[in-house]
């Protein structure tokens, strides 16, 4: 994968791959987008560090394209997210009895809802991290009819803070690492850890509502 990624890097269809890729995943939460941000970012830095001769010019050339990268990954991940948030807001009731008998979402809209009224849309960023936590809240804020102002600022700073995040790991992997298959897949695997923790903090408000409606109401003795 990292030769045919590092020959698509040469062309502007490596931006095209990516931007589908990443636009599609909210979606279809199996497609690797952040598997192939990383390899991008990493065979685009392999490039720069190929030919020693003329390293410090190259170095010069390698910035925009890693900006690039990150800006057509945080675009397409806001993009995806709108294209969600606007299905499910236009989705009716079929997508509302889906949604109510799938007690992740109901649990996430009602969260989600919670958060962004106190202002604290953090929750869009982690979920961002998070395995299909992406779809979840994207589809959630649609199908709760919450304002676009309320989501759209918090959309953009979890796509920024994911393709940096996932750039930053092939980029800096390669560097310290070299662009070979273990630098890759220790990039891969940090992407992974930092998505299994987003799940982990994306439960615990679940599991303290649960919690608290389970517990048993005091009455008056």
């Amino acid at each position: 994968m990292l030769e045919s990624v590092g020959a698509l890097t040469g062309s502007p269809w490596i931006y095209v791959v990516v931007a589908l890729s990443v636009l599609l995943d909210v979606f279809l939460p199996v497609l690797p987008s952040g598997v192939l941000v990383i390899t991008a970012a990493t065979a685009a830095a392999a490039g720069t560090t190929s030919v020693a001769a003329d390293a410090a010019a190259r170095q010069v050339t390698e910035v925009p394209s890693v900006l690039a990268l990150i800006l057509c990954a945080a675009t397409a991940s806001v993009l995806g997210d709108l294209v969600a948030y606007r299905l499910a807001w236009r989705g009716g009731e079929r997508l509302d009895r889906a949604i109510a008998r799938s007690r992740r979402l109901t649990a996430a809209q009602e969260r989600l809802g919670a958060a962004l009224s106190r202002g604290g849309g953090v929750l869009v960023v982690i979920a961002r991290f998070a395995p299909a936590g992406r779809s979840v809240v994207s589809l959630g804020a649609g199908a709760s009819h919450r304002d676009v102002k309320e989501f759209l600022p918090w959309s953009v700073v979890a796509g920024v803070a994911w393709a940096g995040y996932s750039v930053g790991l092939g980029y800096f992997g390669a560097h310290w690492l070299g662009a070979s298959w273990l630098g890759t897949a220790l990039s891969v695997l940090a992407l992974f850890v930092a998505g299994a923790f987003a799940a982990f903090l994306m439960k615990r408000p679940a599991a303290a509502a649960a919690a608290a409606a389970s517990a048993p109401v005091p009455t008056a003795s």
